[in-house]
């Protein structure tokens, strides 16, 4: 295990990051036992770069420096939301307040306690505002009491729903960012 402080936070780009960012996705999905296809969470796989890429979005990956290994990762990207009905990335220029979404935050089992949860929250938070965004949105699982406790020292509040989900008991999150 490497030692708090000792990775690296950088910005997915090449298909190299994407392919990494596939493989730590995967562990993410595997890690909650559900479900994702009500988020078309294939289809987000195969498109990694146009869910999440510039201008309006971004992937972060954790390294460990010594040796160089993907510890975790974080997105965000733009927020449209239709109603109650669902949500999906799209550009934000009909918005009045443009609002983003944080998703897939994951940290490898074999990285957990050195702080890299509260760095990639953090590394995503500064992302969103850097792109212009002045909310930012997440959803959680009931059970991920750890992740909700991360997300309120980092000042997310709970918010009504912002789409239609079949998990019962999913926690609704939001963060002023202006």
């Amino acid at each position: 295990m490497a030692l708090p402080g000792s990775f690296q936070i950088v910005q997915a780009q090449t298909a190299e990051d994407f392919a990494t960012a596939r493989t730590l996705f995967t562990a993410y999905a595997e890690s909650l036992g559900i479900d994702l296809t009500f988020q078309s969470f294939e289809s987000e796989l195969q498109n990694l770069p146009r869910q999440y890429g510039s201008p309006h979005g971004a992937l972060l990956l954790a390294y460990g420096i010594d040796p160089k290994v993907a510890l975790g990762c974080v997105a965000v990207r733009p927020l449209v939301n239709k109603g109650n009905k669902g949500h999906e990335a799209a550009q934000p220029q009909n918005q009045v307040r443009p609002c983003c979404e944080m998703k897939r935050l994951y940290v490898s089992p074999e990285a957990r306690g050195m702080g890299l949860g509260q760095a990639l929250v953090d590394a995503i938070i500064q992302r969103a505002k850097h792109l212009g965004y002045r909310e930012m949105r997440l959803d959680t699982l009931s059970s991920m009491t750890g992740a909700q406790q991360l997300y309120r020292r980092a000042g997310f509040i709970e918010i009504q729903a912002y789409y239609e989900t079949p998990l019962e008991g999913t926690v609704f999150l939001g963060l002023d960012l202006s």
